[in-house]
């Protein structure tokens, strides 16, 4: 009994899915083998999976190589087709659509430099004046806008400078406050001064004051005198 036919529809048992593109999938590959070994063809195969999984075959040695084949041979296809008469007349009437937009913008942009206005009616011209008008409101708008920006950027700078000139200041009266010596001691030391006394006198040490003690010879004698004998010459 032969087989039934086959339909063909999309699988929708996932795992019937499955199992059925891996065993065509290897069917394929080896059809392509066969045809490139048999037929000397040079067969590049690429297939991706539902997964994003990629499969390839080349018989050449680089498969970038056949890919490369294949887009010169696809661009000298395109350039070899020839247009036809249709599509010349058509790229004709474009040009001369385009041709004629150029020479209005080109006419409407000597009008806005006050240029070719002989030829204009009361109308065009009122028309002309209310543009100019406009365009010029525009720029006046955005010039006061660019303007108004700076000066907020400048006020922003001058708080800056101020705020460090301030910290500035700050810093030097801390410093001028710590040099400047203090007026009770200043007096103090003038006090002082003016009573012959030293500001500071520097302690000494304990052998200063038992020199007289360790050497006897060095003692003061005091020695009698009579007040009977008469007084020396050099006192007379």
């Amino acid at each position: 009994m032969g087989r039934g036919k086959v339909v063909l529809q999309r699988i929708e048992n996932k795992i019937s899915r499955q199992v059925t593109f891996a065993k065509r999938r290897n069917g394929l590959l080896k059809k392509a083998y066969e045809l490139s070994l048999l037929c000397d063809a040079e067969v590049a195969l690429v297939l991706f999976s539902h997964a994003g999984r990629l499969y390839q075959f080349s018989s050449s040695s680089n498969m970038f190589k056949t890919l490369e084949r294949y887009q010169r041979y696809i661009f000298a296809s395109q350039d070899a087709v020839a247009p036809t008469s249709d599509e010349m007349q058509n790229n004709y009437l474009e040009y001369m659509e385009l041709k004629a937009r150029v020479e209005v913008l080109q006419h409407s942009q000597r009008n806005l430099l006050g240029e070719d206005l002989a030829p204009l009616s009361t109308t065009e011209l009122d028309q002309l004046e209310s543009q100019v008008g406009k365009t010029l409101r525009q720029i006046r708008s955005r010039k006061t806008q660019v303007l108004l920006d700076e000066l907020c950027d400048l006020k922003r700078k001058e708080q800056m400078l101020q705020d460090a000139n301030m910290t500035l200041k700050r810093k030097l009266g801390e410093i001028q406050v710590e040099a400047t010596p203090d007026p009770q001691q200043q007096q103090q030391q003038m006090w002082q001064g003016d009573r012959g006394v030293p500001p500071h006198t520097p302690p000494q040490p304990e052998h200063f004051f038992q020199a007289l003690e360790c050497y006897p010879s060095l003692q003061p004698v005091f020695r009698g005198t009579d007040v009977n004998q008469p007084p020396p010459a050099w006192m007379a």
